[in-house]
């Protein structure tokens, strides 16, 4: 009943097969192991913040650039707080409310991006305490400029002025009349009331919208394989029915008795006109 699985039609089908899974096994595998790769990722980042924040105070110039390294070290700068922002939409334990950023002028001319803490609530440039006076020495965890749209940075425009939806260097450019580090601090002591803003893992380290897409697509391959499998049962089944039923002579197109796909006439068929059988 299954011979006809070795004729010309099936062997390509079955080759398809025995390729298809295999391959689809292999993409589900690869996906899965970059989810895993981005989880590990993520746990080490994590630790490397922890260990970097009880680290030793470092200057500034030490840690740049920014990197999964120096991300979350302890940054020291000296200079005097300028332009003050405000940052709208960020959460924290739960709640909405805004960053207070202000620019350290450094010595170098550059302007370092300091958050001094965060309030509840929507940005009110009236609730921001004021920057302290005269020069002052920062010390805070090192971050990379955000990019707007990645891990929960704002992308929106149209901000109020004295407000930026990302902390980085392309957008403070426009913002202030001088040259900005591309990174940026936050206290590990807030200023004036304010709570201080823990330092986050490097960006394209946590579990991110790309780490669950690999998650997904680990999912749709082993499916996909399920799937190839199915419809090779299925079709196998479907042909030994159709093969079943035309020996049985009950299948449309099956071989009739004279052999050329056609069924043979009756006997009344077959009497000359006029004649009773």
């Amino acid at each position: 009943m299954y011979r006809f699985l070795l004729t010309p039609r099936w062997w390509g089908i079955n080759v398809f097969v025995l390729l298809a899974i295999p391959f689809c096994v292999f993409m589900g595998s690869w996906q899965l192991s970059r989810f895993e790769d981005r989880v590990q990722a993520h746990d080490r980042a994590d630790a490397q913040v922890s260990r970097a924040a009880r680290g030793p105070a470092r200057p500034l110039a030490d840690l740049l650039p920014v990197d999964q390294a120096t991300s979350g070290a302890t940054a020291t700068a000296t200079g005097r707080y300028g332009e003050q922002l405000l940052v709208p939409g960020r959460e924290l334990d739960g709640r909405e409310g805004f960053y207070v950023l202000t620019l350290l002028r450094t010595d170098g001319g550059r302007a370092l991006p300091v958050v001094r803490g965060w309030l509840p609530g929507a940005a009110d440039p009236a609730r921001a305490p004021a920057a302290p006076t005269g020069e002052v020495t920062v010390s805070g965890a090192l971050q990379a400029s955000e990019t707007p749209g990645d891990n929960g940075v704002s992308a929106a425009g149209g901000l109020p002025a004295g407000q930026t939806a990302a902390i980085s260097s392309a957008s403070l450019i426009n913002l202030v009349p001088y040259r900005v580090y591309d990174a940026w601090i936050t206290l590990a002591d807030a200023d004036s009331g304010m709570t201080a803003v823990p330092a986050s893992a490097p960006q394209n380290t946590g579990l991110d919208l790309k780490a669950f897409q690999n998650l997904g697509y680990t999912g749709e391959w082993f499916v996909f394989a399920g799937f190839v499998v199915f419809m090779w049962f299925r079709l196998v089944r479907r042909e030994a029915e159709f093969q079943r039923d035309a020996e049985m002579g009950i299948a449309d197109g099956a071989a009739g008795p004279d052999g050329d796909g056609t069924t043979p006439p009756s006997a009344a068929d077959r009497a000359p006109a006029g004649t009773s059988v």
